[in-house]
């Protein structure tokens, strides 16, 4: 699984695209790779922190956001745990519309960027205080101390 650190350089780098074809027989050519691809290749290349971009290659119509919105659905029935609930779904549904849809987009999107954010500093404590822990510094001197007695018989 890819970590917080990886997801928020991926939203730093965006400027370099990864780009995508999609074919009337459904399928995906990757680019870049020069070759084709499944969907779950494409959400690969997301989980790894790069942006992508998908357009039709009958009119070169950008279809990224239909293509991220079947990964989503595909994670959100798959074998994953829901993130997003009936209830957000549904009231995500009834700002389609509304004059406040374009702020609750600004607001979701810096939310889920605070989010990671926070997430990302909170691993980077517990990474910090693991490696602190006496107790892992006890494991390590009697695994060096265990080595030091192979290597001497």
């Amino acid at each position: 699984m890819q970590n917080v650190d990886d997801r928020l350089a991926g939203k730093r780098r965006s400027a370099a695209m990864r780009e995508f074809k999609k074919y009337p027989n459904r399928r995906l050519y990757d680019l870049d790779a020069s070759k084709y691809v499944t969907v779950d290749d494409v959400r690969q290349v997301i989980l790894e922190g790069e942006s992508i971009q998908v357009v039709d290659s009958r009119d070169e119509q950008d279809i990224t956001r239909s293509v991220l919105l079947q990964i989503l659905t595909e994670q959100e029935v798959g074998r994953n745990e829901p993130i997003l609930t009936n209830r957000v779904i549904e009231q995500l549904i009834r700002l389609y519309g509304d004059a406040f849809g374009a702020v609750a987009s600004r607001f979701l999107e810096q939310s889920l960027l605070s989010f990671l954010e926070y997430q990302s500093q909170y691993q980077s404590q517990m990474r910090r205080l693991q490696a602190a822990n006496p107790f892992n510094a006890m494991m390590e001197a009697f695994e060096r101390a265990n080595r030091r007695q192979e290597n001497d018989q």
